[in-house]
């Protein structure tokens, strides 16, 4: 069943874009932990809709009810499962246009897949919408990360061809993870993002829509979590991200240009420090060697394909009358969900470390 995933944490994920609700179920928390509501309303806010002229004009509180597996500000150690109502649906967009299949969407696949009887508003349970329930998934794993002082943080690496440089490894500390934790649009170079979102808005004005990837880094993991193979710390990373509707690539430490280098290039020279701790003089394996993470940041890319849904002519197909056909879609889209992914990816992190923890 794909909304069921995870072996000693499992979720399963509920809901539809224009449905009642969507919402999680967490199973496999420890009993006693608690859980920090305030916290875990900010992680939401990061990724709600309607925020900002660089977002969807579908404005969702993300206000979450919790049904079960808390009591007395503390899980219980039974699931623990979460519902987001959703308030500001606007269904009829989505019926002039239902037989005709969006480009770059999950329509036809959806189509084909549950026989035609797949709900289309929206999206339905492709849509990018049941990202919030991740999220809130991803806020419980990640305080708990927190207080065992495994830090997560992010950047907008570009915006199309803009780009900001890599996370510089000698100079990343725990404050600065932080601090773009807090940060709307978090760059390392401010002038980025001033490009990056100039960027953005003239897409919108031209009625299309622009992607980019997020660098994400994890301190203070300890050595030895993940195992060889099927169970490495990558992918169960990688297996996540790539849950994330508009993810479409994933790599570690240097990734691809590891591929260019020689041998002595890309090892990661061992050594003991002042500290008597065994470090890498570099990290280009990201973090990860045998799939087990070496005590060095960890550290991946996940590049975001612009949003599907753009006001510009399209050509398609009427999968009713079975004709090819041209479709102008109406409704409220992101001209880049970047921003907004950024506390989606790193939930998924938090959910994948603790999950392997």
């Amino acid at each position: 069943m794909s909304g069921v995933w995870g072996n000693n944490i499992k979720l399963s994920i509920f809901g539809e874009s224009h449905g009642k609700a969507i919402g999680i179920t967490i199973d496999g928390l420890k009993p006693g932990i608690e859980i920090n509501l305030d916290y875990i309303k900010n992680q939401m806010q990061r990724r709600a809709p309607g925020s900002s002229a660089l977002s969807t004009p579908r404005k969702e509180g993300d206000n979450f009810e919790i049904l079960s597996g808390f009591f007395n500000g503390k899980t219980t150690g039974t699931p623990l499962c979460a519902v987001i109502y959703n308030q500001n649906t606007i269904s009829k967009d989505y019926e002039i246009t239902k037989n005709l299949m969006r480009p770059g969407h999950a329509d036809y696949a959806g189509h084909v897949k549950y026989n035609g009887f797949n709900d289309y508003r929206g999206g339905g349970h492709f849509s990018g919408r049941l990202t919030a329930p991740i999220v809130f998934a991803g806020a419980v794993c990640r305080k708990i990360l927190e207080n065992k002082n495994i830090i997560i943080g992010s950047h907008i690496k570009s915006i199309g061809e803009i780009k900001e440089n890599n996370f510089d490894l000698k100079d990343l500390e725990v404050e600065k993870l932080i601090e773009l934790s807090k940060a709307e649009f978090p760059v390392l170079d401010y002038k980025s993002k001033e490009n990056m979102v100039e960027s953005i808005l003239k897409v919108k004005e031209e009625g299309d829509s622009i992607g980019g990837v997020i660098e994400t880094a994890v301190l203070n993991l300890p050595p030895g979590i993940g195992d060889p193979f099927f169970n490495s710390i990558e992918s169960t990373i990688s297996g996540l991200l790539f849950s994330i509707p508009a993810v479409k690539g994933v790599e570690f430490g240097a990734g691809f240009d590891i591929g260019c280098m020689k041998g002595s290039e890309a090892n990661d020279e061992y050594f003991i420090d002042k500290n008597k701790k065994i470090k890498a003089r570099s990290n280009n394996n990201g973090g990860v060697t045998g799939g087990i993470t070496n005590g060095m940041p960890l550290i991946f890319r996940a590049a975001i394909k612009p949003t599907p849904s753009i006001s510009k002519t399209q050509n398609t197909v009427d999968i009713e009358k079975k004709k090819n056909a041209i479709l102008k879609i109406k409704g409220r889209h992101d001209p880049c969900i970047v921003p907004r992914a950024v506390p989606v990816i790193e939930a998924v992190a938090a959910i994948a470390i603790l999950n392997l923890i």
